[in-house]
């Protein structure tokens, strides 16, 4: 696992090594607060009830800006040739790159931590859902990296990366959506339900944590990723 450390260093200092990694967590820091002190000011209620309501929807485009370079530039740059030439396994590569984006969300989602210790400071909320949310903020974050390091591993355009991993997490997301479900036979709701990638975080979200929901979404990155790594082999 050495080469996995150091392709997930190398990875994660990339991120921080140009500005857009800063202007991400600048903007989701930026609209996060809007969204919290929208709630506090106007509706006089410190809650993170809205918050975690729209995350799917922000990760929904800010993990494939994270993902989009990490295979495409590669590509395009020449230098996975280079990489595939290395002494390391491809699966070594594919959970490295993995990690750094993984770890890069996390941190963007640890500088929220300010708005839960307001809520606490204010008033005297549940704290299960509030560290239920943050927990099914991880797992959801993870799988929509993982989708969106397969999209980028299929073109050497960061743009093409970017589009298709939304429109991939988006079905996952939206397959679980009451406007899906009501449309579907009876049979199917169940199935469909259990697909969706918000249906899942809004269970871990209420406080309670189901072996279900945790493998759902390790289910999800594992097979992204190992898709990520068919998509590598076949590029040898």
């Amino acid at each position: 696992m050495k080469a996995t450390g150091i392709i997930f260093w190398k990875e994660f200092k990339g991120y921080f090594n140009s500005p857009v990694a800063y202007i991400f967590i600048i903007s989701f820091l930026v609209f996060s607060n809007w969204i919290f002190f929208k709630g506090f000011f106007i509706m006089n209620q410190a809650s993170l009830r809205s918050f975690f309501g729209l995350l799917p929807w922000v990760f929904l485009f800010l993990a494939p800006a994270v993902t989009m370079r990490s295979w495409a530039e590669e590509k395009k740059l020449g230098t996975m040739e280079l990489l595939m030439t290395l002494p390391v396994k491809d699966y070594e590569v594919v959970i490295g790159k993995f990690l750094a984006g993984f770890v890069f969300l996390m941190v963007t989602l640890i500088c929220t931590f300010p708005l839960p210790l307001t809520v606490m400071l204010l008033g005297n909320p549940d704290i299960g859902p509030i560290w239920g949310g943050y927990l099914g903020a991880f797992f959801m974050g993870g799988a929509y990296l993982a989708v969106g390091l397969f999209a980028s591993s299929l073109t050497e355009n960061q743009i093409i990366a970017f589009i298709v991993g939304i429109f991939v997490s988006f079905a996952m997301l939206i397959v679980g959506e009451n406007l899906v479900l009501i449309n579907l036979p009876g049979t199917l709701v169940p199935v469909f339900a259990y697909l969706g990638l918000g249906a899942h975080f809004e269970s871990i979200g209420r406080g309670v944590i189901d072996s279900r929901d945790l493998v759902y979404y390790s289910t999800m990155i594992g097979f992204f990723l190992f898709l990520n790594g068919l998509s590598v082999e076949s590029r040898k």
